[in-house]
């Protein structure tokens, strides 16, 4: 079959307008460095799937499927037509040969998933659906596919079934800690999965400003005439410029418990990889294929991730990252530094002839 068709399941299926497809495209090519390097050392190790499938016992994989299946509604030619049309769409332009399952339940919150350990099912609930225009739901849909296409489903799955273990097991004090250092690990490297899965939403619907729009509603609601994009992206600037040291710690507490990263840091995050040279050399046609896979380091994978948090550290305006920065830069003065910063952080010395401060500043009387 020729780029100009694809088949799916014995019927022909292009996409609804004309959009650039990734024959044979690798998920490295859009993961985010962080993301892959867990995800190439996993699948390098000897015996990973027979494990994790061997788990599938323990997790409420089935229980889950057969709930979905009796109290949800399974998208189809029949049912949720328009949302069927754009997940054969997204396969194709991913080049996903199994068009995994897709159901809509019914739930006001707006969310969608990929679950699973055998074979990944996508649901969405009716809140997502009812408030996002064609584009931006397509660009959630390609978001699934893209976390089906790497492997996700597996390990958020895996997840969910050590999250409710460690509400189970909260009475046992080290055995709640054991299993709540694993989900924080997970989670901080879900949330890096998460920004794999915008990228490859915005690979699916070519559109960033539909992406952009997409996570805005689910950040504001429906009221798209009453938000700016370019403004919720300033939003995104100043929750990373603002504050001092007592905010970075805020803020590192505020995203521990969270799966998925801040929605105005998902669409920053976004734009700058719509914008870089990365994205570019996808659209046209220069990228990694999945018959490259089994040939991919993982030191060199090691190496893409550490480059990649030492350039965010580097970059970032963040109080607290620009003191590892110093730190890691030797600058002097650091002690000074660090207990300005809990008094309002800011990144230049002293004047030299300012007075000496041994102790904090007092507050003026009303």
């Amino acid at each position: 079959m020729s780029d100009d068709g694809h088949e799916q399941n014995g019927q022909e299926r292009v996409p609804s307008r004309q959009r650039r497809r990734f024959p044979g495209i690798s998920s490295r090519a859009y993961e985010h460095p962080a993301d892959r390097s867990a995800l190439v050392a996993l699948r390098r190790l000897s015996g990973f799937d027979t494990v994790f499938k061997a788990l599938s016992g323990l997790l409420p994989e089935r229980s889950l499927r057969l709930l979905f299946l009796s109290d949800s509604v399974r998208v189809s030619d029949q049912q949720f037509s328009h949302l069927n049309d754009m997940l054969r769409d997204a396969c194709y332009i991913l080049d996903l040969e199994k068009v995994p399952p897709m159901y809509v339940t019914q739930d006001p919150q707006p969310n969608a998933m990929c679950i699973g350990l055998d074979e990944p099912i996508i649901v969405v609930t009716m809140g997502l659906v009812e408030l996002l225009d064609e584009e931006e739901m397509r660009a959630v849909v390609g978001h699934e596919v893209g976390h089906a296409l790497s492997g996700h489903a597996v390990y958020r799955t895996i997840l969910l079934f050590l999250t409710n273990l460690a509400l189970k097991v909260a009475w046992i004090p080290l055995g709640n800690l054991a299993i709540l250092a694993i989900v924080t690990a997970l989670r901080e490297w879900f949330r890096k999965s998460e920004l794999s899965a915008d990228r490859a939403g915005l690979l699916v619907g070519q559109d960033l400003r539909a992406s952009m729009r997409g996570l805005m509603k689910i950040a504001g609601g429906n009221h798209l005439h009453e938000m700016n994009v370019d403004a919720f992206l300033q939003q995104a600037e100043e929750y990373e410029a603002g504050g001092d040291l007592r905010d970075s710690v805020l803020k590192i507490l505020n995203v521990l418990p969270r799966s998925h990263p801040f929605t105005t840091v998902r669409a920053a995050e976004l734009k700058k990889w719509a914008e870089s040279r990365d994205y570019q050399r996808i659209m046209d046609g220069h990228y990694p294929r999945r018959t490259e896979d089994k040939d991919t380091s993982v030191g060199d994978s090691f190496k893409e991730s550490a480059a990649s948090y030492a350039d965010d550290v580097k970059g970032s305006k963040d109080p607290l990252m620009k003191l590892v920065s110093d730190i890691a830069g030797g600058a002097g003065g650091l002690g000074g530094r660090v207990r300005r910063g809990f008094d309002g952080f800011t990144s230049a010395p002293p004047p030299k002839d300012a007075p000496p401060r041994d102790t904090p500043p007092q507050d003026d009387e009303a």
